[in-house]
């Protein structure tokens, strides 16, 4: 009897892993637009992979300890990236706000929700549809660096851009 139940235990855990696909979907953009806009293509769309899912030619941002405010650097960074989304009115695009590893779950959640709405509201500002911009955020669940240093605290504070499947 142990034996069976070993057996089938191990079935089981095969039947498991078996069903776990990949999540990742490719997203068709196009090539080239007539005004001489680069429309990037074969993006690979994994919303598990913060910043891996980063779009190139969008920047990502970085936000000061415990704030929401853009800075002159992360606003000049978002006026390039609202004529890039502009530019490219095939992707939707969501915007991830992050913290750094200090503060509690729920009021890191909170804040780096406040810094993709400001990103957002920035974009919108400039130009971009709202309906193309989606916001979430990680709060300290999802860093880019690790450590226990000011500057991988810095590096952690940040709103990124990931493309959404249309």
């Amino acid at each position: 009897m142990n034996r069976t139940f070993v057996t089938g235990l191990i079935s089981l855990a095969f039947l498991a892993l078996a069903a776990c696909g990949s999540s990742e979907k490719k997203v068709e953009v196009g090539d080239v637009e007539s005004d001489g806009s680069v429309v990037a293509k074969d993006i690979n769309f994994d919303p598990l992979g913060s910043d891996s899912g980063n779009i190139s030619g969008l920047s990502t941002v970085n936000f000061p300890y415990d704030s929401s405010t853009l800075g002159s650097a992360a606003r000049s960074a978002l006026t390039e990236n609202a004529k890039w989304i502009n530019a490219n009115s095939g992707v939707t695009i969501q915007i991830e706000g992050h913290c750094d590893s200090r503060g509690s779950v729920e009021y890191n959640l909170a804040l780096g929700e406040r810094r993709a709405k400001s990103v957002k509201n920035f974009l919108v500002g400039q130009g971009v549809p709202a309906n193309r911009l989606t916001i979430i955020s990680y709060g300290k669940e999802k860093p880019i660096a690790q450590g226990d240093t000011e500057s991988v605290y810095a590096q952690n504070r940040r709103a990124n851009f990931v493309p959404l499947p249309n």
